[in-house]
């Protein structure tokens, strides 16, 4: 099938191209999907980050220009729970895979489309759609394993 029928066979809808495949359609929706959640994560961790760092620089600030005790230690207690919403969150792993698998996603996407390396079969839709769930499978069956390792973690620390 050349460049020229696949573009046939999409729809144009409000300026989105909506391909007339349910694998490209699936495949469109989880990069968007991890697309979003990879931004989202990766705003959060930098947050929660700037927010321990600036407040670490600013406990001994406080301190020597003599702050009362409880804002200095309250700054403290604020570190650890800003790093405890992290680790429980886990909002710097979460980027990294949702990210990696965005990634693996349109390089898949990028394949299917020049009818290259797996996708030069006879049923590249197919394929592609196997190849889709099975990227989307592996990284559920990570993202279970590591909050349950998370769950394990925290339950161990009390």
């Amino acid at each position: 099938m050349s460049a020229a029928e696949t573009e046939a066979d999409a729809v144009v809808v409000d300026r989105v191209v909506v391909s007339a495949s349910p694998a490209e359609a699936r495949l469109e929706d989880q990069i968007a999907w991890y697309d979003a959640k990879s931004q989202h994560n990766q705003r959060w961790f930098k947050l929660l980050k700037v927010c321990q760092i600036i407040t670490a620089a600013a406990i001994p600030v406080a301190a020597g220009a003599s702050a009362p005790a409880w804002l200095v230690g309250g700054a403290g207690a604020l570190i650890v729970v800003l790093e405890g919403l992290q680790q429980l969150q886990q909002y710097q792993q979460n980027w990294i895979t949702y990210r990696s698998t965005c990634e693996r996603l349109k390089h898949e996407k990028f394949l299917f489309a020049a009818r290259a390396g797996p996708y030069a079969s006879s049923e590249p839709e197919a394929l592609l759609a196997e190849r889709v769930e099975s990227l989307v499978s592996q990284e559920h069956a990570a993202w279970v394993s590591q909050r349950e390792e998370t769950v394990r973690r925290v339950g161990n620390s009390q």
